[in-house]
């Protein structure tokens, strides 16, 4: 990684701190730290469960409860059992925590203005412009991947969703009983692997190796949440599953898809898949692609 670039995002970091107020201990011109007030933010008019508020903002538990016990001391944050399981801590704003809440969101909205106001509305459109990149070039560096159970929650809400797109987006419709299998234990080691990508610890694509002793391994369950489409993770979880196959002994992949995917055709050509024969009896097929690694 060239040190240039890693001196820009520290450069970067340091005004944005400096810039928003996030050295201030009176964040918005309030009695608290920026800390605070986003947990007050994140908490949101419907309150959340702890667990989420730590996965979402990265926190671990102790820092995140000495911040909810100074809230709760403000009068600002009420700390409860969920009403649907005991065992479950759910953050829910007092009548003085939602005023608070829309009063710095109110202050909130007077900063970017005055950080707008400065500038032309050429400047203005520029600036905005590369905010929204920033954020979702920044969005994809938070994603990780990481090897999942089949079987799991996250891994059952990714084939969900990738079925139920597969059915909108064929002329004729998805039934996954009239594919062919990549059932739990066949995605599950040694038999295969599955990966799951993951921000902010919520699954947001998948991708599967089917492994076979006399053929060549399969690449199966490909498929990226539609808001992280265009961030350069297919190509990542695609790159993620040729290594590990690799790591695994494997010469060859291959893989089947729809005419109706052209995004993934056009990702598997990029990457050096080649178009070959039918080697299956797949019937939702129209391409067939094979690749060295």
């Amino acid at each position: 990684m060239a040190l240039p670039q890693v001196e820009q995002v520290r450069s970067f970091n340091r005004l944005v701190t400096e810039q928003v107020g996030a050295l201030n201990d009176h964040f918005l011109g309030r009695d608290r730290p920026l800390g605070e007030a986003r947990l007050l933010w994140e908490i949101g008019a419907e309150g959340t469960e702890i667990r989420a508020l730590r996965g979402r903002l990265a926190l671990d538990s102790a820092y995140i409860s000495r911040l909810l016990r100074s809230l709760e001391a403000q009068g600002l944050v009420v700390v409860e059992a969920s009403a649907s399981d005991g065992r479950v801590r759910r953050a829910r704003l007092t009548e003085a925590g939602r005023v608070e809440r829309a009063e710095l969101d109110h202050r909130s909205d007077e900063f970017a203005a005055a950080v707008l106001k400065p500038l032309h509305d050429g400047q203005r459109a520029r600036l905005t412009a590369a905010m929204a990149e920033v954020e979702r070039l920044l969005i994809a560096s938070m994603v990780t991947i990481v090897v999942a159970d089949p079987a799991s929650r996250d891994a059952r809400w990714c084939f969900e969703q990738y079925f139920a797109e597969l059915n909108e987006r064929f002329a004729a419709g998805f039934d996954p009983a009239l594919s062919i299998s990549a059932s739990a234990s066949e995605l599950t080691p040694p038999a295969g692997l599955l990966l799951i990508a993951q921000l902010r610890q919520e699954p947001v694509g998948c991708g599967a190796l089917k492994f076979h002793a006399a053929v060549p391994t399969e690449l199966k369950r490909m498929w990226i949440a539609p808001r992280m489409r265009g961030l350069g993770l297919g190509q990542r979880l695609l790159n993620e599953l040729e290594r590990h196959a690799a790591a695994a002994g494997v010469a060859t992949l291959r893989l089947e898809t729809n005419r109706a995917l052209t995004a993934a055709i056009e990702l598997y050509r990029r990457s050096g898949y080649r178009e070959v024969d039918a080697f299956n009896d797949e019937p939702y097929a129209h391409h067939w692609f094979e690749k060295r690694i």
